[in-house]
């Protein structure tokens, strides 16, 4: 019998800029259990700096710092509202921080963070930095989840994919006999959400309704799809460092008059075919494909990616018993209790490191 903690706090910000998702979870026993999740928005003034760090721009250095300082009382209020849940004590907060550069081939990933000021606001050890340690082993630092994927949702003898749609997607394919591959497929819902701020005023389109009143415009869909990172092999990762708005209004010029409706519909299948094809080129059958993500909560995206599969189920994470806004969060409270117990985090197939790493640096309370 040990007394020591099993209960981790995992918060994750990611590339759709809207807030801190957090779960409280408990791995005694080597086990997965949910036992609180909690929502932080972002003020305003705070998702539109992160979105002005994404590019550079004047005296960046003292503008990151200060968000930081931002993100973590963002953080620390989520971890609060957690904290009434947690029966003993709190081992770590694991935290992903906010990416505002991902280049790993210049060998260098930032995560905007100040994990000193969260574990001071808090009182709890903090872990946090989980992608450099991979970048230095020569991989991409990225994707991380496939190895919580495999260990959460992973069944002997089946084949599945989880698809993550946040901001950027990115796929784990979990071959049923202990393989796992996975990478950043594109683009999620960042174009999605861009264009949908751009006419409407709103931060995402609910349930793809926008993209469902529109028709897919053909030949811009094809100037949409010429793009190399499609066509590069695995290990690979992205982020708004290539799918930003310049890149899109570039491809647009190539089409002028599409009605907005139907580039909406024409983005939404860009993000369905590139998970798809992705999934195709794996050569594997699944016996369904699991989404979690903000893009899970998009039905049009959900038949999209479907209907390029040949009809291949596609449903939630919670068809597995993780709500799909839980599940990024509660892979890095998972990847805080394997650097707690000195346990790798990566999967080199996936990332391309030179080999199995322990991510993470600690923040003592």
């Amino acid at each position: 019998m040990t007394n020591t903690p099993t209960l981790y706090i995992g918060l994750m910000s990611g590339t759709s800029l809207d807030g801190v998702d957090g779960v409280l979870a408990d791995f005694a026993n080597g086990a997965i259990h949910t036992l609180a999740a909690a929502f932080a928005p972002f003020p305003p003034e705070l998702r539109a700096e992160l979105m002005a760090l994404q590019a550079a721009s004047p005296n960046e250095l003292e503008r990151e710092a200060l968000a930081a300082n931002g993100l973590a009382l963002a953080y620390a209020e989520c971890v609060r509202a957690l904290l009434p849940s947690a029966a003993g004590p709190v081992a770590a907060v694991a935290v992903h921080g906010q990416t505002i550069r991902h280049r790993p081939e210049l060998g260098f990933t930032r995560q905007t963070n100040n994990p000193s000021l969260l574990a001071e606001l808090s009182g709890i050890d903090v872990i946090a930095d989980f992608r450099s340690r991979d970048i230095a082993a020569g991989g991409q630092g990225a994707p991380l989840v496939p190895a919580f994927h495999e260990a959460a949702f992973g069944k002997p003898g089946t084949a599945r994919v989880v698809v993550n749609i946040g901001g950027i997607g990115n796929i784990s394919v979990l071959h049923g006999d202990g393989r796992v591959t996975g990478f950043d497929t594109g683009p999620g819902n960042v174009l999605i959400d861009l264009w949908i701020a751009r006419h409407k005023g709103q931060p995402y389109d609910e349930d793809g309704a926008w993209a469902a009143s529109g028709t897919v415009d053909a030949a811009l869909l094809e100037i949409l799809l010429d793009e190399p990172y499609f066509r590069q092999p695995a290990p690979k990762s992205t982020g708004r460092d290539l799918f930003h708005e310049q890149w899109l209004d570039a491809k647009l010029a190539q089409c002028p008059g599409v009605a907005p409706a139907d580039v909406q519909a024409t983005l939404t299948r860009l993000t369905a075919l590139t998970i798809a094809r992705a999934i195709q080129d794996e050569g594997v059958r699944p016996d369904a494909v699991y989404v979690c993500g903000g893009g899970a909560y998009n039905a049009t995206l959900l038949r999209d990616i479907g209907a390029a599969l040949g009809g291949v189920k596609v449903e939630s994470t919670a068809a597995l018993g993780v709500a799909p806004n839980r599940v990024e969060a509660l892979a890095f409270a998972w990847l805080g209790w394997r650097f707690a117990t000195r346990q790798p985090g990566n999967l080199p197939a996936v990332t391309g490191a030179r080999g199995l790493r322990i991510l993470g640096a600690l923040y003592p309370a």
